[in-house]
């Protein structure tokens, strides 16, 4: 049924106490427990002093670091949203170096919660190019804020408004619309799911990120809460990253913070997830080539615990364990069952 703007809004608040249907990304029945992509913006300071241009992301991810998914931020190519040309010159290189475009970050264009809603239709409006662009790069996904103002319940409407209706266009291009915990509200987990069962609707996920928690200053939400909450909607997962302790291999820090990524990716498996994992690395003791290779290495070395196997070979990029130890690609067998659910999955379309 669908349902106009001011009827949704109406009934937005009764909904969310309704549970949602959440559609999670599954794994095929045999292959890795999770597969590991980069977050263009771990790059950002690289990008924005000219020492790598966007066209050559694909090439980077594959051949400095031997990833083969990307995520794009949309600032690095922000003129180009609608420049079929370059787009087809991105989906190009991307294939030429076998690389999955995996979805666009999305920001700067307006807040899809804004209380005004002449405002809010322009924001969502905004996106629409985003959306195209993507479809036309084989991506699954765009990236979006639910920024907004009011009372927690308020914005929570207005955030699910926006979100709704911007799906609705990404729906007929099969693509997902997907909120990251990206400060304010929005990194309060309860917020956040609140907003999902307000939309409720199958094309709308979340994408947990697990450092940003900070919903102002001096106040941090819960992490493993908020990625608990988030997880029933992911359709990606961002593992943020900062600084390093070789004493510490399983986990980053960032200042008087800390993810523990082996508790981390336990909650984002134990939600059914098995699909990409993107490393976003903002830290700044090590440069940024340095840091997205500690953070993959930080990533294989979880998956090498959480499939209890012994590393294989190593990877063609040659990246070592923080004591020397060479990690490799595990493969994780499911279960009948199990192959069968990932099965019925995939036909839904997930």
């Amino acid at each position: 049924m669908n349902l106009s703007r001011r009827s949704f809004l109406s009934v937005a608040a009764a909904a969310v106490a309704a549970a949602a249907t959440p559609r999670l990304f599954a794994a095929p029945a045999t292959g890795p427990l999770f597969r590991i992509s980069l977050a263009q913006w771990s790059l950002h300071k690289t990008l924005r002093a000219g020492k790598l241009d966007n066209l050559d992301f694909a090439k980077t991810a594959k051949e400095t670091f031997g990833i083969e998914g990307i995520e794009y931020v949309n600032q690095f190519f922000k003129d180009k949203a609608k420049d079929e040309k370059y787009l087809a010159e991105m989906k190009k290189r991307a294939a030429d170096h076998g690389v999955k475009s995996l979805l666009i970050m999305c920001d700067g264009e307006g807040n899809l919660g804004d209380p005004d809603d002449k405002k809010r239709t322009t924001a969502v409006e905004n996106h629409y190019k985003w959306a195209d662009a993507a479809e036309f790069l084989g991506c699954h996904s765009i990236r979006v804020n639910a920024a907004s103002k009011g009372s927690f319940e308020e914005q929570q409407k207005l955030a699910a408004d926006g979100l709704h209706r911007l799906t609705e266009y990404a729906e007929k291009k099969n693509l997902n619309v997907i909120v990251e915990n990206h400060g304010g509200l929005s990194s309060n987990g309860e917020w956040l799911a609140g907003v999902m069962k307000l939309v409720d609707h199958p094309h709308c996920g979340t994408l947990p990120d697990f450092g940003n928690f900070r919903v102002k200053d001096g106040e941090w939400y819960d992490r493993y809460k908020g990625v608990t909450e988030l997880m029933p909607y992911a359709k990606a997962v961002s593992a943020k990253s900062h600084d390093f302790d070789p004493e510490r291999p399983l986990v980053t820090t960032n200042g008087d913070q800390e993810t523990d990524y082996l508790k981390m990716m336990k909650i984002v498996l134990d939600a059914g997830y098995h699909s990409w994992v993107g490393i976003e690395y903002e830290g700044g003791k090590v440069d940024e080539i340095e840091g997205i290779k500690l953070t993959k290495q930080l990533l294989e070395r979880v998956r090498d615990e959480l499939t209890k196997k012994p590393a294989a070979a190593a990877p063609a990029t040659g990246t070592t364990g923080f004591s020397g130890y060479t990690y490799g690609q595990p493969t994780y067998r499911y279960s009948k069952a199990q192959a069968r659910q990932s099965r019925r999955a995939y036909r839904r379309g997930v």
